[in-house]
């Protein structure tokens, strides 16, 4: 995985955290809007928060808002273990309830999307009882 600063590969990072609650305008995390973050490359997966957008070969994605801040965050927290609560926090602006399947739901949606886009690639791995976790290399 790569990120681009300005055309250059700068290796992996960390870089600023997901919109919050954003359609509701409710807490402070920073939104999409105001995201300045670098775009995170997988293979043909081009990940850019700052334009709102996922990209495979170049052509656009479909994802929702939630699914594109839930992409962004565990790639840009790529081979780290990502917790529902933190996932919950960062992406929804809000603490994690068990009961709560938000995350999951989210994720299965994302995995059966990227699924689609790129056949055999399986970025997103489950952590029983965890969370979730991105590995670049599919």
């Amino acid at each position: 995985m790569e990120r681009s600063n300005g055309g250059s590969a700068t290796g992996r990072g960390d870089a600023g955290r997901g919109e919050g609650p954003g359609a509701n305008g409710a807490g402070g995390a920073p939104t999409l809007a105001d995201d300045d973050r670098p775009p995170v490359y997988a293979g043909r997966l081009e990940i850019r928060p700052a334009d709102r957008a996922a990209l495979v070969d170049g052509r656009p994605l479909a994802l929702t808002v939630r699914e594109l801040q839930l992409l962004a965050e565990l790639a840009e927290n790529a081979e780290r273990v990502m917790t529902r609560e933190q996932l919950c926090e960062r992406i929804w602006g809000r603490s994690y309830d068990k009961a709560d399947r938000s995350v999951d739901v989210y994720v299965g949606r994302l995995r059966a999307k990227l699924d689609r886009a790129l056949p055999g690639r399986r970025f997103i791995h489950t952590h029983t009882g965890i969370g979730y976790r991105f590995s670049p290399d599919g």
